[in-house]
């Protein structure tokens, strides 16, 4: 699996100035707006979705207020706009594969900008389903590392056995758990009920095969492209098969 998941992105982020941490809760803002409306509930203990995107806010620094004002807001009706999925596929440089996933309440907006980032670094924007065939959709749980799955591996080992996940990768300070996409929310309760600490818990994209970029100008380029799309307000998502 080799960490492929978005947790890398969150924790660059989370230690970067105030200005990109507010779009980090623009974006899970979104998402929980969008998952109340869909679901109905604005409770988290009868929404595991919801459930999972304010450990996200939490996992992110976000102010429990600040969490409490989005729930109040969105369990009111006073969000005016009405965002919708979109997904959008295409080629960075290089022939890097390159997925991005929005939520937008203007799609002819997002597809300008979206379009414009991979004309400037040397990409191209494809059709629907140009690239999607190299990649499947994974579970992916991430934990909090802490005493016990440092110091009892076997029993980390056991507990996830015992989750039903498909495999780990432990890092630095957290530990990333592949699931079957439909056993994600199962997987992720059953480490919470062992008081592992969900630091996420989503369905990814997950490429199986990669390219590998050796020329510093393409690299620099491919860099400021992820760059770009991940600092877009609509955009929620960027997976790609970059080596």
């Amino acid at each position: 699996m080799a960490g492929h998941s978005k947790w890398s992105t969150i924790k660059r982020k989370k230690g970067e100035k105030d200005g990109a941490r507010a779009k980090v809760f623009t974006k899970i803002s979104r998402e929980v707006l969008v998952c109340i409306r869909e679901t109905g509930s604005a409770d988290p203990a009868n929404n595991s979705r919801l459930k999972d995107l304010i450990a996200k806010a939490k996992a992110n620094n976000i102010p429990n207020e600040n969490i409490e004002r989005l729930l109040k807001k969105a369990q009111g009706g006073d969000e005016k706009n009405d965002y919708e999925n979109c997904l959008y596929e295409g080629y960075g440089i290089g022939g890097v594969a390159v997925m991005v996933s929005c939520l937008t309440d203007n799609r002819n907006r997002t597809a300008g900008e979206i379009r414009h980032y991979f004309d400037k670094y040397g990409g191209n924007l494809g059709t629907a389903g140009c690239v999607a065939f190299m990649f499947s959709e994974k579970g992916i749980v991430i934990i909090e590392k802490n005493e016990k799955t440092t110091s009892e591996t076997n029993t980390l080992e056991d507990d996830i056995i015992e989750s039903g996940a498909v495999d780990f990768t432990e890092f630095d300070d957290y530990v990333e758990i592949e699931t079957e996409p439909n056993d994600l929310r199962q997987v992720s309760e059953y480490m919470q009920e062992r008081n592992y600490k969900i630091l996420s818990a989503e369905i990814e994209m997950i490429p199986s095969t990669y390219t590998t970029l050796t020329d510093e100008e393409q690299v620099k380029k491919m860099t400021i492209l992820l760059e770009m799309l991940e600092d877009n307000d609509d955009v929620q998502n960027v997976w790609n098969n970059w080596e």
